[in-house]
């Protein structure tokens, strides 16, 4: 949550910074904030909104400068105002902090700032660090580097920081512990962000920091160590992003890019991993455990949001075809809990961004008891692949919306590989199965493609949908986290509210709140489950819900007793949640768009958690 960009080089800092800032505001979007420095000292702008508000808001004043900050925020500590925009200063306004995370312990460190004359201008937690900076660097009498390196060892929480200060401005000083943050490197110039996004643009070269460093940054020099001192040799590598990954291509909104980008993304993320003719899945990123996994008590899926109901597909894939015991576990709750863990056990932790907070705290967790840890992620370099043991990469591509489409499928995708992976290590599938359980994955991406084409009618059932106040949807199997996603899908961008449930567990509660005006959205494919999802939704006509079913190709028996009816391409139950996850986030992106909602930046939500 929140993003930050940094600059110091030769060109200016200003359009860099706020093109940085626009990339990265799927992040946080309650406001946003640019300082810069130039030989007149230092300029703040900041202003409540969307980063094109503060673009309004600077349009003719001074931006000249070849240092800058910037950021845009998800609101923590203090509401989204214009005071509580980042970036903040120091008492004596000499020092300039962007950040990301939480300060747990700034009430404390604030009461005692107060005692010593300090004021403040913002209600944030990030104000009181600067402030604790300053009062260091004043009355230690040593440099800013020193001083920021003592003030960090005094607070307690997670950051990702840049600083800058007025009487030194041609250096910047960056740190992080449990937030995000990159350094882009260039010809005589550094960039620095939450992700790789914003820079790819100017360079290729960029450098993960690790928890616990602090960058000391000028035009022609980089130094990085860590909070007990010593000096660390960055690691420099390559980005495989291409900058056309993070422009619309024609589309009105990222969101229906990346839903239309689902056949390539899962295409991608199968390349080189399976050999249908031979029957074999092949995983390096986790080949040295294949012996471990052939005598495994269990394993543990720990995930958040849209990632919990990839871990619950996994769950259904895992112990059908590999018939080793699995729990899905929100990962604020297992972190939080006193869970059973043993080094029989493997954790397998799903993160689109690599940096969910409470997922990473439960990955340490499950370390420390001694339980082998597996991440899917897709974010190269992110800090839940460096926090693992092994694992293995979507690479559906970055996704800028900030309602998941492609993370989801990509990581349904790779559950399903890791599922039959680990069926192939226990020798639970014959090959013969496996060929023909290959095959059919194979041809998955072209059964989306043909998904995708209902795109014209979903958008005309939305317009009956869209003024709906509650909607429920159904499902049963591997179905019902698939009725977990669509309604998560609907709630988030359109603000509907919205409920999955296991279908037979409809008459449990849920059905009270049937009547005319209650839409019921069900996944009725034709699989194990059919003749039992028939009659759940019978139960909802008898009581004048009106249905939306996702039928198989062809299906006439369903089509007689619904209102609507989306097809998509016959497959096996294993790839059900691969087709029926298409036309419902088709659905609630056409609703959400027929209500006048912000599709790719939904209200008080951001893309990467990394708070807990």
């Amino acid at each position: 949550m929140c993003g930050i960009v940094g600059y110091i080089g030769h060109r200016e800092a200003w359009p860099i910074v706020i093109k940085g800032l626009k990339r990265l505001e799927y992040r946080g979007y309650d406001s946003a904030g640019i300082a810069l420095i130039s030989d007149e000292g230092l300029k703040i702008y900041k202003k409540a909104g969307k980063v094109t508000e503060l673009e309004n808001f600077a349009a003719g004043k001074n931006l000249s400068g070849t240092a800058g900050i910037g950021h845009t925020r998800w609101a923590t500590h203090g509401a989204p105002s214009d005071r509580n925009s980042h970036p903040h200063t120091s008492n004596n306004g000499k020092l300039t902090i962007i950040h990301n995370g939480i300060i747990e312990n700034y009430a404390t460190l604030k009461e005692e700032l107060k005692t010593r004359g300090h004021e403040f201008k913002s209600d944030t937690d990030t104000e009181v660090l600067v402030h604790l900076i300053e009062e260091i660097y004043k009355n230690e009498k040593i440099d800013l580097l020193e001083a920021v390196r003592l003030a960090l060892r005094e607070i307690n929480g997670a950051y990702a920081i840049v600083l800058m200060d007025e009487e030194h401005p041609d250096q910047l000083i960056a740190a992080r512990k449990g937030s995000p943050m990159v350094i882009g490197v260039g010809d005589g110039e550094y960039f620095i962000a939450s992700d790789a996004t914003p820079i790819v643009e100017y360079t290729k070269n960029v450098i993960y920091m690790n928890d616990n460093e602090i960058a000391f940054i000028k035009r022609d020099e980089l130094l990085i160590k860590r909070l007990d001192n010593v000096v660390q040799t960055p690691y420099v590598q390559e980005l495989e992003l291409k900058l056309e990954m993070l422009e619309k291509g024609g589309y009105e909104h990222f969101m229906l890019k990346e839903i239309f980008e689902q056949s390539r993304s899962i295409r991608d993320c199968m390349r080189g991993r399976i050999y249908p003719n031979e029957g074999k899945v092949q995983l390096g990123g986790i080949k040295e455990y294949a012996d471990k996994l052939k005598n495994i008590d269990r394993i543990i899926i720990v995930a958040c949001g849209t990632s919990w109901h990839a871990g619950l597909v996994g769950e259904y894939l895992i112990e059908e075809y590999a018939r080793i015991p699995v729990e899905v576990e929100y990962a604020s709750e297992f972190r939080y809990r006193n869970p059973i863990i043993t080094e029989k056990d493997i954790v397998i932790a799903i993160s689109q961004s690599g940096e969910t907070a409470d997922t990473m705290a439960a990955i340490e967790m499950a370390k420390e008891r001694g339980a082998t840890i597996f991440g899917v992620c897709n974010v190269v370099g992110a800090s839940i692949p460096r926090l693992t043991h092994a694992g293995v990469y979507t690479h559906a591509g970055p996704e800028i919306g900030v309602a998941s489409t492609k993370a989801f499928t990509a990581q349904v995708t790779v559950l399903t590989l890791m599922a039959f992976y680990m069926a192939q290590q226990k020798g639970t599938l014959t090959n013969s199965k496996l060929v023909e359980l290959l095959t059919e994955l194979d041809c998955i991406p072209d059964k989306i493609q043909v998904a995708l084409e209902s795109n014209d009618l979903i958008k005309e059932i939305a317009g009956k949908f869209k003024d709906s106040r509650n909607c429920l949807f159904l499902g049963r199997g591997s179905g019902f986290p698939v009725a977990l996603e669509g309604a998560l899908k609907l709630k988030e961008i359109s603000y509907i509210h919205a409920e999955g449930y296991p279908a037979a567990e409809m008459k449990h509660g849920p059905i009270a709140l049937i009547d005319e005006e209650m839409p019921v959205v069900v996944i009725a494919t034709k699989n194990s489950s059919y003749e039992k999802v028939i009659s759940n939704i019978q139960e909802v006509k008898a009581r004048k819900g009106i249905v939306l079913a996702i039928v198989t190709e062809g299906d006439t028996e369903v089509r007689k007793m619904v209102d609507y009816c989306i097809e998509i391409p016959d497959a096996s139950e294993a790839f059900l949640p691969l087709l029926a996850t298409i036309p419902l986030q088709l659905l609630s992106y056409h609703i959400a768009v027929l209500r006048g909602c912000n599709v790719d930046q939904p209200r008080n939500l951001a893309k990467s958690v990394t708070v807990e």
